[in-house]
């Protein structure tokens, strides 16, 4: 039995575009500000470990467009050449080399303004983009 050696450079390759169909299905990819800001929302989700970021972009109840039932579900699949697709695309890689400021003031949760969970009834919001809105 032979073992297939990944590189790292495939890894990240790979959780780039993960990140990217999910951030393009939650944003749609509004603005290059929106695309920054949850996508640096999913970083410090992840404690700042690479290897928890695919944890949480696997978070259905953080992600509704994981839901099959959801109307955002159809836009995971995304085709990849799309410009504002590899827009998401380059920001989920630069998050994941570590070189994405934090743009969303600490977030680690969010819902669009469409929708009010349970968990954000009784907390402040502390950034608001684009129709979605940003928690500690």
């Amino acid at each position: 039995m032979q073992m297939e050696i990944i590189e790292a450079n495939d890894e990240i390759m790979t959780l780039s575009y993960a990140v990217a169909r999910v951030v393009y299905a939650e944003t749609l990819a509004k603005s290059l500000q929106v695309v920054e800001a949850l996508t640096s929302m999913i970083f410090n989700a992840a404690l700042h470990d690479i290897k928890n970021v695919r944890l949480v972009i696997s978070d259905s109840q953080m992600f509704e467009s994981l839901r099959t039932e959801s109307t955002r579900h159809e836009f995971l699949s995304v085709d990849a050449s799309r410009r504002d697709f590899q827009m998401c695309l380059r920001i989920a890689k630069t998050m994941l080399h570590g070189n994405l400021p934090d743009t969303c003031h600490h977030a680690v949760k969010f819902h669009r303004t469409e929708f009010l969970p349970s968990w954000a009834v009784a907390r402040g919001y502390i950034y608001d983009l684009d129709g979605i809105l940003f928690y500690t």
